[in-house]
């Protein structure tokens, strides 16, 4: 009798065991209440630290990490005049029937997806490592085999030809070739064909990952555009769904930015 207890105890324990161990799903990154905010943050603290492992969902506390606008660099004729033509929905320049192409649900491109996103999470395979966004529930392959950067594209493209190494514990992106149609952020900063991105990761701490994202494009700006922010890990959180609906996007257009741009009605 002891003996069919023991086992029926261990049997017990095991399936308690195994029932604590079976993965959950999680909310997306946006769905965090602030109270779990602050759970995700103090559990994030208390992992084991490496620092050549990026993976995770990056993002806690924010929605996306915006370029410096302290430091936005003097403009070309050319890049004054795209400027002045593109006209946000959102911001200090904004105006309620703007051209935004996220507005008619185009790409968001890259470096806007890194600017305005619900989360970004790094998946490191052999030969090349992936950067997934919540927004658009779409992801950038940055190679890491030893192929070179490509001097001339045949195609541009909305996420650019990147290449990737590791520099000591940090991980450095450079890239180029991008669809120019994009835009770098909600303000309506414009880059050409001719951008070029030099990005440094570095996880400083089991929590933080430091970026420096260094833009230069002769074309646009008179000088390199340079960007430092501190990105927070969520472990409590998963990359989530996040489409721009055509058809959501025009029922929208007709009943509030259209109205609300004091557009007539048909």
């Amino acid at each position: 009798m002891r003996v069919v207890l023991s086992i029926a105890g261990v049997a017990l324990a095991a399936a308690v065991a195994v029932s604590a161990q079976t993965p959950t799903w999680r909310p997306g990154n946006r769905s965090l209440t602030s109270a779990e905010e602050r759970d995700a943050a103090a559990k994030a603290k208390a992992l084991p630290f490496k620092p050549r492992d990026l993976s995770g969902v990056w993002g806690l506390g924010a929605n996306g990490f915006n370029l410096d606008q302290r430091a936005v660099p003097p403009m070309t004729p050319g890049g004054k005049a795209k400027y002045d033509a593109a006209k946000p929905g959102l911001g200090p320049r904004g105006v309620p029937l703007g051209n935004d192409p996220m507005m008619i649900c185009d790409p968001v491109g890259y470096p806007r997806s890194f600017t305005y996103n619900y989360g970004m999470e790094f998946i490191e395979t052999p030969g090349r490592m992936f950067q997934f966004f919540e927004w658009g529930h779409t992801w950038r392959t940055i190679w890491t085999d030893g192929r070179a950067l490509p001097t001339q594209v045949d195609e541009a493209r909305w996420y650019g030809y990147a290449i990737g190494r590791w520099e000591g514990d940090t991980f450095v992106v450079e890239s180029r070739g991008y669809d120019e149609r994009s835009w770098l952020d909600q303000d309506g900063h414009p880059h050409s064909g001719a951008m070029r991105l030099v990005e440094r990761y570095r996880r400083a701490t089991a929590d933080t990952m430091e970026a420096v994202i260094t833009l230069t494009d002769p074309d646009t700006y008179t000088q390199p555009w340079v960007t430092t922010t501190t990105l927070r890990l969520n472990p409590a959180a998963e990359i989530g769904e996040y489409f721009c609906v055509p058809s959501d996007e025009e029922i929208f257009r007709q009943k509030m930015r259209e109205p609300a741009g004091g557009a007539a009605r048909p």
